[in-house]
């Protein structure tokens, strides 16, 4: 444990954002599994999952979370799983 009034701060944000981040995270793959199981059942809503799934990317990418080309590739293998 620090010891340092700073340090004590630092763990304290960096904890924060570790959960706020994992939460990201955490939606982002949800989304995508959602999707993925709409295709696999060949669901009417395909299209819209896929909206959602893609926008949940971005989100992730911009926020710094996964890199864009990361996001980019995700994004292009879920809209050929739609094609």
């Amino acid at each position: 444990m620090p010891n340092i009034e700073s340090a004590i701060k630092r763990v304290r944000t960096s904890e924060k954002s570790n959960e706020a981040n994992s939460a990201k995270l955490s939606k982002m793959r949800t989304a995508v599994k959602k999707f993925e199981k709409a295709v696999e059942a060949n669901a009417d809503n395909q299209q819209e999952l896929l909206v959602a799934a893609t926008r949940e990317i971005d989100v992730v990418s911009a926020k710094g979370l996964i890199h864009q080309n990361k996001a980019n590739r995700e994004k292009s293998r879920l809209a050929k799983k739609l094609a």
